[in-house]
């Protein structure tokens, strides 16, 4: 598999971002706070990582342990990850060049993960990242991705709901599998960045580009209510 598809330019009136895996890069940490919290809870931490990623905590702990899946619990449990291990964390490579581009221009940009909101506020804090005016987290959707809902309420929160919009003038930034697959479930054009996953992988869960990372994606024009020109190099070729 080789990225060699030549420039081209795509317009969308907003931009969904998952956080962990494409904006920042927060696994080091992640294999640390699961390995106490596995100890604590009685489950191989193992186990937990095989299948965490793009998956929100309380949609595991359901089935490895019921007990501890409630919100009181997975808020403090993923809250306390930023602050114990924030130095392990790093940002995905031209992540903060297109955010800042993107707010420059005004464009409708928000961030949608299956972490919860004291995570996101904790690795925004510690990486010192813009916050966007309206984040989808975990306790937004009775259901978490791969579902759909995230990503639709992403959408609305830009105003860019079905009723408003096309879904495919809303481009969605993921890593994971289950996150692209939410993304096109919820009409949308998904970009699939190979910073988790093989790009097997990737281009397995069907995204319309795949690119290494955030250095592919620049903003080169700022339009009328938000909309944004992108310019996406190197991806994968089909």
């Amino acid at each position: 598999m080789e990225y060699t598809t030549p420039p081209f330019e795509v317009a969308f009136k907003g931009l969904l971002f998952d956080m962990d895996g494409t904006i920042i890069d927060s696994t080091a940490a992640v294999v640390k706070h699961w390995q106490t919290v596995g100890s604590e809870i009685g489950v191989d931490p193992e186990v937990i990582l095989q299948t965490s990623h793009g998956r929100r905590s309380i949609d595991m702990l359901k089935v490895l342990s019921p007990e501890k899946a409630n919100w009181e619990y997975v808020r403090h449990m993923e809250g306390l990850l930023p602050k114990l291990h924030g130095a392990d964390a790093t940002e995905i490579p031209g992540a903060r060049a297109l955010l800042d581009s993107l707010i420059s221009a005004s464009a409708k940009w928000t961030i949608v993960t299956s972490g919860t909101e004291p995570l996101v506020d904790g690795w925004l804090g510690v990486m010192k990242l813009p916050r966007p005016a309206h984040l989808v987290t975990a306790e937004s959707v009775a259901d978490g991705k791969p579902d759909p809902a995230c990503y639709v309420l992403g959408r609305e929160e830009l105003g860019l709901g079905a009723g408003d919009c096309d879904g495919a003038d809303v481009l969605v930034l993921e890593d994971s599998p289950a996150g692209i697959r939410a993304g096109k479930a919820a009409g949308c054009k998904v970009l699939g960045l190979v910073t988790s996953h093989t790009a097997e992988q990737v281009a397995a869960a069907e995204p319309d580009w795949v690119v290494r990372d955030l250095r592919s994606v620049r903003m080169v024009e700022g339009g009328k209510e938000g909309a944004v020109t992108l310019r996406i190099s190197d991806a994968l070729a089909a």
